[in-house]
């Protein structure tokens, strides 16, 4: 029976992963998550008794070396991060500090017989993009935010390891992933629960910043499929969708799909950490997903009828 473990597994996409993997019996899923900014609500509930949930810390090597000396796992999952433009803004020291993270996964993957590991990037490595579409091959690195940099060290810590240890990898780079089980932090959970009550939706800036909107199947389906095939071993993948729409655009899209009364009011721009413009490259992730991504008016709808 293959072992997983999942770190973040209490968060957005972490916790949608290891329902996944968990919904196959033969597979047996460990999530660790220190909820910081995990929810132990959203850890998934065992039908096949395979789930166990431990809370540790990933960048404290005694907590999370016992976890994986205990099980001898097959496949890691590394989604464990501090997120939300906010809080990375806010908390520099703390996002670096999952520089330590990356490297405990790393060294304890390596020296227990880990096959692979898979790693939450981030379109934030592309920094203010230079180029469109946003390939994986361009990677300008010109971002200058902690989060991003922390991302772009990840990902050479990764590639390192693969050539001196043979360790083999696999590397999401996610763009914005919305879904059911996202907190009000993000923009389109936030959006909706504003709109269905009628509340004010505010926007930094004239909203004309844009962004593509990945729903959370998608991601999740991609990425299975990415452990399940070598199409992308020790490789990079953009996931995200490729519908490019402004920020603005997606606050109009939401008001009218809920029937809103909210008004639309404009902040101060950030003064950093707002990218103008976001569109990737999923050549790479349709290949993978092998059908059509669920448009942004379909996405909301289904986490409308959740609430």
């Amino acid at each position: 029976m293959p072992k997983f473990l999942i770190t973040g597994g209490a968060g957005n996409v972490g916790s949608e992963i290891a329902k996944k993997i968990a919904s196959y019996p033969e597979n047996i899923v460990v999530i660790v998550d220190n909820l910081l900014t995990g929810n132990i609500n959203k850890v998934p509930k065992s039908i096949h008794d395979n789930v166990k949930f431990i809370k540790a810390d990933c960048n404290n090597f005694n907590d999370i070396g016992s976890v994986f000396y205990a099980y001898q796992f097959d496949y890691v999952f590394h989604y464990a991060a501090v997120v939300g433009v906010k809080r990375t803004l806010a908390n520099p020291i703390m996002v670096l500090n999952d520089v330590e993270g990356i490297k405990n996964v790393l060294n304890l993957s390596k020296n227990t017989g880990v096959k692979r590991v898979f790693y939450s990037s981030s379109s934030e490595v592309y920094g203010e993009p230079v180029e469109f579409p946003q390939n994986e091959k361009t990677t300008p690195l010109n971002s200058k935010l902690p989060y991003a940099i922390v991302k772009n060290i990840g990902e050479a810590y990764f590639k390192s390891f693969q050539r001196e240890y043979n360790l083999d990898y696999t590397i999401f780079r996610f763009f914005n992933t919305y879904g059911p089980n996202q907190s009000t932090d993000f923009v389109v959970k936030k959006f909706l629960v504003s709109a269905l009550n009628n509340q004010d939706i505010t926007i930094y800036g004239d909203g004309s910043q844009s962004r593509t909107f990945c729903y959370v199947d998608d991601n999740i389906d991609a990425c299975y499929q990415a452990f399940l095939t070598n199409d992308v071993i020790n490789d990079v993948v953009n996931i995200g969708n490729d519908n490019e729409m402004s920020v603005l655009q997606l606050a109009k899209t939401i008001i009218g799909l809920t029937g809103s009364k909210s008004n639309i009011i404009h902040l101060p721009a950030l003064e950093e950490g707002d990218m103008t413009r976001r569109l990737p490259d999923i050549t790479k992730m349709k290949q993978l997903l092998g059908r059509e991504l669920v448009g942004i008016e379909d996405g909301v709808k289904r986490i409308m009828a959740t609430l």
